[in-house]
């Protein structure tokens, strides 16, 4: 597996707040895959779609993204067909506030992981709401464990081992639930870091996290890791 960081330098048409930023990244994303049947299909199909970005940089301090300037938007794939489209066809899209203007790739070397963290809030859904009024702590992580198990199964064509620790220790960073604006409604997720584990399944699926985001709605700009290497 090989994980893809793209970098995209992106120019703002209209002023945008911190909290619609994402909602707007995702229509600039989406709009692009318009130019070909193939990636029309992709965009419909409900799975999980192999890749996940951070929120631009740099973040003024007033939390308004501006008119006018310049940002740099980190994306992450595993996907080689999609990290080529980010590359090559992402920067001539446009939409109402967003304009692509030039990104280069790399790929993200495999090291041993020590620790990684939310630096977009991890989203669990549930038909209650935030995760906390249904579930306890211990059912949390078994949902966050077997999204990233399924992920790993679906895009390696395999069943895995489910019998392994995945990290060592988490810890929220947030005292009440991250509230994100998305079409309207406020989603309720929350920032993390995990202690990977010392074992070759934990550390492949963290390695895979990097470039799928962890937890739900990842191509909704939710669940972007950090990470630091042993």
């Amino acid at each position: 597996m090989k994980l893809y960081q793209i970098r995209m330098q992106i120019f703002l048409l209209q002023d945008v707040s911190a909290n619609r930023i994402q909602e707007k990244i995702t229509a600039f994303i989406d709009a692009g895959f318009s130019c070909s049947e193939k990636l029309i299909i992709f965009h419909e199909e409900n799975k999980y779609k192999n890749y996940c970005y951070d929120l631009p940089f740099p973040l003024e301090a007033d939390k308004i993204y501006k008119k006018g300037k310049i940002y740099t938007l980190t994306i992450r794939t595993i996907d080689m067909e999609l990290a080529k489209y980010f590359k090559n066809v992402c920067i001539n899209n446009y939409t109402t506030e967003i304009k692509g203007l030039i990104a280069d790739i790399r790929i993200l070397p495999k090291k041993m992981l020590e620790t990684v963290y939310t630096l977009t809030p991890l989203i669990v859904k549930t038909h209650e709401g935030y995760w906390r009024a249904v579930m306890d702590l211990s059912e949390w992580e078994e949902r966050v464990k077997v999204n990233l198990i399924k992920k790993w199964n679906r895009f390696n064509n395999e069943k895995i081992d489910e019998d392994f620790d995945l990290y060592t220790s988490v810890e929220f960073k947030n005292k009440i639930p991250v509230a994100v604006t998305y079409k309207n409604v406020k989603l309720l997720g929350d920032k993390i870091q995990l202690t990977v584990a010392d074992n070759e399944r934990a550390q492949n699926l963290m390695y895979m996290a990097l470039g799928t985001g962890i937890g739900e709605m990842n191509s909704r700009g939710f669940g972007f890791l950090g990470y630091r290497w042993l």
